[in-house]
């Protein structure tokens, strides 16, 4: 087992209402880690529209999905949250009253008084192509996410894909592996028209190759990749040499491991009462698209509210012998200390 990591507070999930979580139970005193299967903050703002506006934040009458999250980052800057991106909680165990520990998929283990489950939907998971055998190559040759880029210098690496993720990741590791192919199945891509600018270029000096088409089969033995069966768009059928492969078909939404960790389900969602946000266990929360109550909305601002509601609660699980006094950031100079405010 891996050093354990104690914190007041775990949030699963680092999308905008769980960052804006972090804010609340700042201003309480409160010290939050962050765990998320995504390898950025943002949550869905970020992953799925970081370029599309929204119009519901008060106060902001546009604002895209990435700026949302760069200005819920900036907000937090004060209270030094640790994030843990690219893992998943597997296991939620109840040691305290109370108290509990929590375990990734990558082996860290996290010891805490209050754990908040911020996870939207649920948890992202990769969408797998349809190629027959894949599953013998997944961990070791075939990747659905880049945890460090270093695995992949001088490799001879097949990027699949024709969105943002596919593009930056031709860009970024172009440097490192030692020879890159991009396989996308139309000479049209839904990346920014930069990254496509950066890509062509690349593909007109020689320096990489751009293929046309779909991977049907892979070989190779003992989960180590040789090399990719393409079929062009013309019925083509031709081999392309890879040791790696990084496909990117998408993400989609699971509820994963939250069905778990002994916490009542309604729907594949999580029923709380709403004076707190608290589920049917003690000391854990649920907020943001993930839970259910008479008269829920999904919207980011009301994932806000829940937040704020939330740390309240928390304060006392953290705090049980501290009286929590309620203060404006407004008026209180011991709030505005904390945020750095001159």
């Amino acid at each position: 087992m891996s050093d354990v990591i104690k914190t007041d507070v775990l949030i699963i999930g680092a999308g905008p209402c769980g960052l804006f979580a972090a804010f609340e139970l700042g201003l309480l005193d409160m010290k939050a880690h962050f765990v998320d299967i995504l390898d950025k903050v943002g949550g869905q703002c970020a992953e799925l529209y970081p370029e599309k506006p929204i119009y519901d934040i008060p106060g902001i009458p546009q604002v895209s999905g990435q700026g949302l999250t760069d200005a819920l980052m900036e907000q937090i800057k004060p209270f030094h949250p640790t994030f843990h991106l690219g893992e998943m909680i597997e296991t939620v165990e109840k040691i305290g009253d109370p108290a509990f520990r929590c375990t990734t998929d990558a082996g860290k283990v996290f010891e805490c008084k209050v754990v908040v489950i911020a996870a939207g939907g649920g948890s992202f998971q990769p969408k797998r192509p349809p190629v027959p055998g894949i599953e013998a190559y997944e961990g070791t040759s075939v990747h659905y996410a880049v945890r460090k880029m270093e695995t992949f210098r001088d490799k001879n690496v097949l990027i699949v894909g024709g969105g943002d993720s596919a593009l930056d990741w031709t860009l970024n590791l172009h440097p490192l592996a030692k020879r890159i192919t991009l396989l996308h199945r139309r000479d049209e891509f839904r990346a920014a028209p930069h990254s496509v600018e950066q890509m062509r270029a690349l593909v007109a000096g020689g320096k990489m190759d751009l293929r046309l088409g779909q991977v049907t089969a892979l070989s190779g033995a003992d989960g180590k990749l040789t090399g990719a069966t393409v079929k062009g768009n013309d019925n083509s059928i031709t081999e392309v040499a890879c040791d790696t492969m990084l496909p990117f078909f998408g993400l989609t939404m699971k509820l994963g491991p939250v069905a778990n960790w002994g916490i009542a389900l309604e729907n594949n969602l999580v029923p709380v009462e709403t004076s707190a946000f608290e589920t049917n266990v003690p000391g854990i929360f649920a907020i943001g698209d993930i839970n259910t109550y008479p008269g829920k909305i999904k919207l980011i601002l009301c994932g806000f509210h829940e937040g704020a509601l939330m740390s309240q609660k928390a304060h006392r699980y953290v705090y049980p012998e501290k009286r929590l006094v309620f203060q404006y950031t407004t008026s209180s100079s011991s709030l505005q200390k904390k945020l750095g405010v001159n």
